[in-house]
């Protein structure tokens, strides 16, 4: 059982939230950290019940690099956050640090459907969520929250930086030929060109990451 160590509440503020954010900030590590060997990685995706007022979490581990489904877990909880663009850990994370702590296999690299560097405060879903089990982590977003791009190549595998002012803060992915981009950012103990070369490595013939699309059928799908 994986039990990660939260310091800070949940049930706070936007204000607070925001708070919080930019001091985690500061622990987030933009230099490869990864095992020498990658066995596993997760995918992390979270739907809503009941109008919204249930939020489902879901963990999909798959082996790696052939990414077949290893292990998985779901939870449920209250929604308590309300929605506010670029507080999106605080609406979700915990319910998936409750589906966490239903995993048997601890993967090597987690794959969040969310942002990591390209967020307002460098700290989206995919910092957030790295930061606390000290693991690496990526930022899979299926649309940009913040930044600009050039064009991005049409073959798949190319891809145009993230420009956040003068600073990279991602990539714009060409996932798939003829498919809009994705948005990927390191979220935590790895680079940006790390974060494209694994979530590319999670790619097989759709515009979204195994892991991403596994995650996203238990937190969506039929309980």
């Amino acid at each position: 059982m994986i039990s990660p160590e939260v310091e800070h509440p949940w049930s706070v503020t936007p204000a607070e939230a925001r708070a919080i954010q930019s001091r985690l900030a500061g622990r987030v590590e933009t230099v490869d950290r990864l095992p020498a060997l990658i066995r596993a990685v997760a995918g992390v995706d979270v739907g809503f019940e009941d109008g919204g007022r249930v939020t489902r979490a879901a963990v999909a581990v798959l082996s790696f690099p052939d990414l077949m489904p290893v292990d998985h877990a779901l939870a449920w909880r209250p929604t308590a956050f309300p929605y506010v663009p670029g507080l999106l850990s605080f609406r979700e994370l915990p319910a998936v640090l409750d589906a966490i702590e239903g995993l048997k296999t601890l993967p090597d690299v987690w794959l969040c459907d969310g942002q990591g560097l390209a967020h307002p405060r460098r700290f989206g879903i995919a910092c957030h969520l790295g930061v606390l089990l000290d693991a690496p982590a990526i930022g899979v977003g299926k649309t940009r929250l913040i930044g600009r791009h050039g064009p991005v190549p049409e073959e798949k595998g190319a891809w145009a930086p993230l420009l956040d002012g003068e600073e990279t803060i991602g990539a714009a992915l060409r996932s798939r030929s003829g498919v809009k981009p994705i948005f990927v950012s390191p979220g935590h103990r790895l680079c940006l060109d790390s974060a494209i070369r694994l979530a590319m490595a999670c790619v097989t013939r759709y515009r979204l990451p195994e892991t991403t699309r596994a995650a996203h059928r238990l937190a969506s799908g039929p309980p």
